[in-house]
């Protein structure tokens, strides 16, 4: 699984400890970990967590990653944004518990958490703990046992009624502010990780003729 790192702008300066709870955590179960940044808080491209969602379904979308962490203060602004698109089911995660009833119950593809609000004293240790528990034991399998084929019946509901109700992905990029859209795509290495990763051509022209 490849797995994008997106920060918003308050909290750019934990990317780098966000980023080695990750690759520590996963990288052991064979996961690929890819840093869009923020990398600082005074990186030249700063993204808002409503950019944050736009780069996250761009990733999704093109497949360029199978699946997002990112997040803002509270991780709600960073969970709406990322809802706002196709393919995208984001949930908001404080807690191992979350991640684990997220990643059976939700079968999602992206978290947003919360790095400001309850961020204290070994901040660093839940992050570790939260991506044991998002990444190390499946997904979507149901949770609890026997709750499991209802929950299973409950996801494909909801990813068909998603299908029927969110525009394609390209239509609503290129309805929205496009100023907006490029410097969600501005980051200093997103060029290389992208184009590189990327596997859908329709969305890689579109983000060429904005770059």
């Amino acid at each position: 699984m490849r797995i994008a790192l997106i920060n918003e702008n308050s909290q750019a300066g934990k990317n780098g400890m966000i980023l080695a709870a990750l690759k520590k955590v996963v990288e052991p179960m064979g996961h690929t970990v890819d840093n869009y940044g923020m990398y600082a808080a005074d990186d030249a491209a700063q993204l808002t967590y409503v950019q944050c969602g736009i780069l996250g379904a761009i990733l999704l979308g093109s497949k360029a990653a199978d699946y997002v962490i990112t997040g803002c203060g509270t991780g709600e602004g960073a969970m709406l944004a990322m809802n706002s698109f196709p393919g995208v089911i984001c949930g908001h995660v404080e807690d191992p518990v979350d991640a684990y009833t997220f990643a059976h119950v939700n079968d999602g593809n992206a978290v947003a958490m919360p790095f400001a609000k309850g961020f204290g004293w070994g901040g660093e240790l839940n992050l570790e703990y939260v991506f044991e528990k998002l990444f190390g034991f499946g997904h979507g399998q149901g949770y609890p046992p026997e709750r499991v084929e209802p929950e299973m019946r409950n996801k494909r509901i909801l990813d068909e009624v998603r299908s029927q109700t969110m525009r394609p992905l390209l239509d609503g990029l290129k309805s929205i502010d496009q100023e907006l859209v490029k410097g969600a795509v501005a980051g200093e290495h997103f060029q290389d990780l992208f184009f590189r990763n990327c596997k859908d051509a329709a969305i890689q022209e579109y983000v060429k003729s904005l770059l």
